[in-house]
């Protein structure tokens, strides 16, 4: 049989993503492209009413209230973030799969169940939730940006997907991610680009960007996205939103599609992206509720624990004591970023709590260690034949008997010519890729990150001296990124700089360092948004200082207020090893000073 080249295969694909939207959601009245903010506008373009405004704009906690009370149904909920998703889909291509026929016949049998018993099915009844392209759901794509995974259906959930329905939860829609997954941008050859509803010129981050650009749009209150090296903080922060990096083994992962199979070193995590802190605490509780230990092998047998949400080990959160970290001495933070530290910090200080600074302990080493771990010991193994596999003939049989054919490996997010959906193509630097680690050199690694981690568990016990309340520090607060979000092409990714070579990476690639190092620590990390965004007049470009590297320089220079106008700026609240119920209570007090001081 004849084969199809990639092209058309894309262009079939984004075909059959159209079909399935009614047609009277698809809109005529767009704005058009050189309008870069979009934010007010699903509420004013005519196809949503009053009433699905009002639920869309609702936070989880309200709507699950109504929700259970029987106030709003199920259906109409669903129905109401649907077009909001669709609507959010045209401004910014932020959606992969859509099926809210099959939502909406879930959301009907929840609404007979509580209807007929009173009783509602699970701590998120209706709720609908979407979920990153590579969460398996039965019956659903997931082609995690690759031509040639087009026409794989899932066979069943993934674990999370069966623990979420549990809890009467309801998914509807998936969203975009970049090539391979492993970048800080949102970009591939079927779907094309994602962009920043705050401001279009600007990416929404990776490689959750489609969950980041969807939320933001109010198209879902609830989104599950994944996270390596700071995928779920990154297009939260970019997209002004919560998100948390739960410590591995909290959330299910089984059964999700990825890059790298096999790769266990530094696990991928899932975790929540939302509007309020509500759905990020919801969406943990509901979790843990049902078990997930019994779905996944490696996850931790740990409830949901009140004790440590109320703060028990931190002084019951009366009088806490934040370490601000300015910067980590490898990349300095943009001014946005440092006046919104500075803000945290007057803001906590007024809410009566204990604020010192944080010095780093080898996050550069962290950071190599990570990436040495998860990428330098496997991915320059495997990307050999990452590469022949977009490269050569994909004989994949699809539905159709094709084969792919020549899909080209995209070297840089850069749009061509001013196009967003047009990219460079092919392999960057040169074909050979390094030598790969023997196993005895990757225990050496992973040996060097096991020891850095009991270091910087002596570092932060040690802050008992520093502190004045009896403990050491409670929380770190953090840049969430080194910049905000930045023009299309400007965050730079791991995968390409792999495999230019593990130099380039380390000495001149603007990494994602300040969401990376809390991975290869294995912290919780929870993104919030500061209520700020990058001002021209208040952000202005400072003189030059003293580099620490050469990625340093590169992200001085990439600096330019007016090209960074309106972005969201967001901070980090990090805690321990496994606290997750802790950093969310502390994320709340870090919240409600924020607003009680900016507002």
């Amino acid at each position: 049989m004849a084969a199809k080249d990639w092209t058309v295969l894309a262009t079939e694909k984004r075909a059959l993503q159209e079909a399935v939207v009614p047609n009277d959601w698809i809109l005529q009245n767009l704005p058009p492209k050189d309008t870069l903010n979009v934010m007010d506008f699903p509420e004013n373009c005519g196809l949503l009413t009053a009433r699905e405004i009002w639920i869309t704009n609702t936070e989880v906690t309200g709507l699950l209230e109504k929700l259970s009370k029987g106030v709003w149904s199920a259906v109409e909920v669903t129905t109401a973030f649907a077009k909001r998703a669709v609507i959010a889909h045209q401004l910014v291509n932020c959606l992969t799969e859509i099926f809210i026929d099959r939502a909406l016949k879930r959301a009907a049998e929840l609404d007979e169940y509580l209807k007929t018993t009173g009783k509602v099915v699970g701590s998120l009844h209706g709720l609908p939730i979407s979920f990153k392209d590579q969460v398996s759901i039965k019956g659903v794509e997931s082609t995690i940006g690759y031509v040639s995974y087009i026409g794989r259906y899932a066979e069943k959930n993934a674990a999370l997907v069966d623990v979420l329905e549990s809890c009467g939860a309801i998914p509807y829609v998936k969203t975009n991610v970049p090539q391979t997954l492993m970048w800080g941008e949102t970009y591939n050859h079927i779907f094309r680009r994602s962009l920043n509803p705050y401001n279009r010129s600007l990416t929404t981050g990776g490689s959750s960007g489609g969950e980041g650009a969807l939320i933001a749009l109010r198209g879902s209150p609830l989104g599950v996205g994944s996270d390596i090296a700071g995928s779920v903080r990154v297009p939260a922060a970019f997209n002004g939103l919560y998100g948390l990096r739960p410590s591995q083994g909290r959330v299910p992962y089984a059964g999700c599609v990825n890059t790298l199979e096999g790769q266990d070193s530094v696990l991928s995590v899932l975790g929540p992206i939302s509007h309020s802190l509500g759905g990020i605490k919801g969406f943990i509780k509901g979790v843990v509720s049902q078990k997930p230990w019994l779905k996944d092998p490696l996850v931790v047998r740990k409830p949901w624990n009140e004790e440590e949400y109320l703060l028990a080990d931190h002084g019951e959160g009366k009088q806490l004591c934040f370490g601000v970290m300015w910067d980590d001495e490898v990349v300095l933070p943009h001014p946005p970023i440092i006046r919104a530290l500075q803000e945290t910090k007057r803001a906590l200080l007024a809410a009566g709590h204990q604020v010192i600074d944080w010095k780093p302990l080898k996050h550069g080493e962290l950071n190599r260690a990570l990436v040495s771990c998860s990428f330098a010991s496997s991915v320059l193994c495997s990307l050999e034949r990452l590469v022949d596999r977009l490269y050569c003939w994909r004989r994949r049989g699809l539905p159709n008997g094709a084969v792919s054919f020549g899909e080209p490996l995209i070297a840089e997010m850069y749009p061509v010519d001013g196009d967003v959906d047009r990219v460079v193509t092919g392999i960057p630097g040169h074909r050979a890729m390094p030598p790969g680690m023997s196993a005895y050199d990757a225990w050496q690694v992973q040996k060097k990150r096991r020891d850095l981690r009991e270091e910087y568990l002596e570092h932060w016990n040690a802050s008992i001296k520093l502190t004045g309340t009896g403990r050491p520090v409670d929380a770190i607060i953090a840049p969430a990124a080194h910049c905000t979000a930045p023009p299309h092409g400007g965050n730079r990714n791991v995968i390409r700089s792999t495999l230019v070579f593990t130099h380039f990476l380390l000495n001149i690639y603007r990494p994602p360092v300040y969401s990376m190092v809390w991975n290869a620590l294995d912290y919780t990390a929870l993104v919030l948004p500061t209520g700020l965004s990058v001002d021209p007049v208040l952000d202005l470009k400072k003189p030059p200082h003293t580099f620490f590297n050469d990625s340093d320089k590169a992200n001085y220079e990439l600096y330019d207020p007016e090209h960074f106008k309106g972005a969201p700026i967001a901070v980090q609240v990090v805690g321990r090893n496994l606290e997750e119920e802790a950093v969310i209570a502390m994320g709340e007090i870090v919240d409600s000073a924020l607003k009680s001081t900016l507002q």
